[in-house]
């Protein structure tokens, strides 16, 4: 872990974030959340999706 995280963890610890920014991580958690689970659950759209390709040594084709 990076030391700077440390550093951040002990400000956060004296002076917690207000409740619009707690809000607003626990809402971008829950998007995440639920991307994932659709990924997995195979809600995910063809169109959204990444397809595979492949390289041939170092350059890009």
């Amino acid at each position: 872990m990076n030391p700077m995280w440390l550093v951040r963890m002990a400000r956060w610890a004296r002076h917690p974030p207000g409740p619009r920014q707690v809000m607003l991580v626990v809402g971008v958690i829950a998007a995440c959340l639920l991307i994932a689970w659709a990924g997995q659950s195979s809600w995910w759209p063809d169109w959204a999706t990444l397809r595979p390709t492949r390289h041939h040594g170092i350059g890009l084709r």
